[in-house]
C-alpha cells in the first residue's frame, strides 16, 4: 500500500529572475527543511483537485495558471514508506501574492532558482524538471500572460524570456520576432516612473494569445 501526494511548483519572475515558492516544515520527517508545497491527496478528490486546494493555501485564489507536471515515483524518495508524488506547476506573480505558509509550516518564501536553500528528498530534481520543462514550453506557447502585469514594456518580455531560459537576448532580434507574431497590442501609452526614456507599454491579444496557445508556435531565439 503506498500513499500519493501533490507537490505545487509555484512559479514567478521578477526583477529578471526566475524564482520559486518553498515551505519549511514544522513537523514530520523534514522538520526545520525546505521544500516545494503540497500535501496528501484526500481520499474525496482528484489530483487537480489537490493541486488546487495547495495553491490556494498558499496564495489565496483559485483561478491560477495550472498543469501537471510529472509523477514521480522513485522508492526511496520518501524516508520510511513508500509516496508517489505528482508535481504541478503553476505561473503567478510573485509581487502580487505573498508567500504564505500554512498550519504545519514554520515559514514560506519565494527564492530564486538560482539561489535555493537544501531541499528535502527529491525536491532538487523536481524543480530542475520543472524548470526545464518551463523552457520548453516558453519556446511552444505564451505563457507571459500569467508572469506580467496587463500592460508591459517589450523589455520586460525580454527579461522573462531571459529569465526562464537563463540567455541573455539580442534586442532587435527579439523585439521583431515578437512582433511579428501579431500576439502584441499597442496599449497607445507610455510607461511612467522610470528614470530612463519612457517605453512603450503593450499587452497580450487575448485571441492570439489563445490561439497560439491551442495551436503552438515555435520561438526560434
Amino acid at each position: 500500500m503506498h500513499k500519493h501526494s501533490v507537490d505545487s511548483l509555484i512559479f514567478g519572475c521578477r526583477n529578471g529572475h526566475l524564482e520559486v515558492c518553498l515551505i519549511q516544515h514544522a513537523d514530520g520527517p523534514a522538520t526545520g527543511q525546505w521544500g516545494i508545497p503540497g500535501d496528501f491527496l484526500y481520499d474525496n478528490e482528484s489530483l487537480e483537485d489537490a493541486a488546487v486546494r495547495t495553491l490556494r493555501t498558499r496564495t489565496g485564489i483559485d483561478d491560477i495558471y495550472l498543469d501537471q507536471l510529472h509523477t514521480f515515483s522513485a522508492l526511496d524518495r520518501y524516508p520510511g514508506e513508500r509516496v508517489i508524488t505528482t508535481a504541478y506547476y503553476s505561473l503567478v506573480r510573485p509581487q502580487d501574492y505573498e508567500a504564505v505558509a500554512g498550519a504545519h509550516e514554520l515559514d514560506a518564501q519565494w527564492f530564486s532558482v538560482k539561489q535555493l536553500p537544501e531541499l528535502m528528498y527529491d525536491h532538487q530534481s523536481i524543480i530542475e524538471f520543472g524548470i526545464q520543462h518551463l523552457r520548453h514550453k516558453i519556446r511552444h506557447a505564451p505563457i507571459g500572460f500569467n508572469l506580467l502585469p496587463d500592460k508591459f514594456t517589450l523589455l520586460e518580455l525580454q527579461k522573462l524570456y531571459e529569465a526562464i531560459l537563463d540567455i541573455e537576448l539580442n534586442k532587435p532580434n527579439f523585439r521583431r520576432k515578437m512582433l511579428r507574431m501579431d500576439l502584441l497590442v499597442d496599449c497607445q501609452e507610455k510607461q511612467t516612473g522610470g528614470a530612463h526614456r519612457a517605453a512603450q507599454l503593450y499587452r497580450f491579444d487575448h485571441a492570439t494569445y489563445q490561439n497560439l496557445q491551442d495551436q503552438g508556435f515555435v520561438f526560434e531565439l
